[in-house]
């Protein structure tokens, strides 16, 4: 959460900048903080971790081919490719590429790996200009925030479905973070349980206008959907684009072969989502403020 908070700070920095040629000093560092490699692991079942040190990327293997949910910085791509088959998985039997939301940080391999794979690539259905422009919403002058636009074979809506080798994920349409942020759901083995699972799309402000000139129309009305429908599930197990959202590096340095997954922490979904709709409500009340101050 630190993380991501440095680096919105970085990115309003630069944002409408006319002297900003290069990116701040802590918005590289927060960049290479997200690129720093680190090891492929199985989460739990058949869900593989195999993104970067700071971003994440998850792997779905089944007996008919595989699903990737994201990807990272344009740059790593190589490292989500590395890790695959440092697992012993080949990202040729890719059979869906997933986008939990269109920011570059989650979308920069998308383009490359659809094209090395024939994979059909899914996304929220508000969240298709986006990935085919390649763009920030309301910020499509700022280069810095552009990554390879990418052909959506299928757009989803809240109950839409990706079924392949016995795994199905739900669609669920949470949007504010971006237009079309689509979280996901499932189920895996736990040993004799069944859990329940959640890839959470975000819901932080980061480098969202609330109000004047907002990212997009409605973007408050569309956090708030979000906050009230995340209240009405109850997922054992909280994954996410951001590995430090659900304390990724905690838990994994817990993983013991026989004991109980640290993974598994129902509750943890729903407190998360508690802050974060305190802090929308402290963004957006300092947002208005500043808006009025203006005038």
């Amino acid at each position: 959460m630190k993380r991501m908070m440095l680096l919105s700070a970085a990115l309003s920095l630069v944002a409408g900048s006319a002297a900003a040629q290069s990116l701040p000093d802590l918005m590289k560092q927060m960049i290479a903080a997200w690129n720093k490699p680190t090891e492929p692991f199985r989460v739990i079942d058949n869900i593989y971790y195999v993104g970067t040190n700071g971003l994440a990327s998850y792997l779905i293997a089944t007996p008919q081919g595989h699903i990737l949910i994201d990807t990272v910085m344009p740059e790593s791509t190589a490292q989500i490719e590395s890790s695959i088959g440092k697992l012993g998985f080949k990202v040729a039997d890719i059979k869906y590429i997933i986008n939990t939301h269109a920011h570059i940080d989650h979308t920069g391999g998308l383009a490359q790996i659809k094209q090395e794979t024939g994979a059909q690539m899914v996304a929220g259905a508000k969240d298709v200009p986006l990935l085919e422009g390649g763009f920030y919403p309301g910020r499509e002058e700022e280069k810095h925030l552009n990554f390879p636009p990418v052909k959506v074979d299928r757009a989803v809506r809240e109950g839409d479905t990706v079924v392949l080798g016995g795994v199905t994920l739900t669609a669920h349409e949470t949007p504010g973070h971006s237009p079309g942020c689509t979280s996901w759901t499932t189920s895996v083995k736990d040993g004799d349980a069944t859990r329940s699972v959640i890839f959470f799309c975000s819901a932080t402000v980061a480098l969202n206008q609330l109000v004047g000139r907002p990212t997009y129309p409605g973007i408050v009305d569309d956090y708030k959907k979000t906050y009230a429908w995340a209240k009405t599930v109850h997922p054992d197990i909280m994954l996410a684009p951001h590995p430090e959202m659900y304390g990724m590096a905690d838990k994994r340095a817990k993983i013991v072969a026989g004991e109980p997954s640290p993974f598994v922490r129902p509750g943890e979904f729903n407190a998360y989502l508690d802050r974060l709709e305190t802090q929308f409500n402290e963004g957006l009340a300092k947002q208005t403020a500043a808006l009025q101050s203006s005038k």
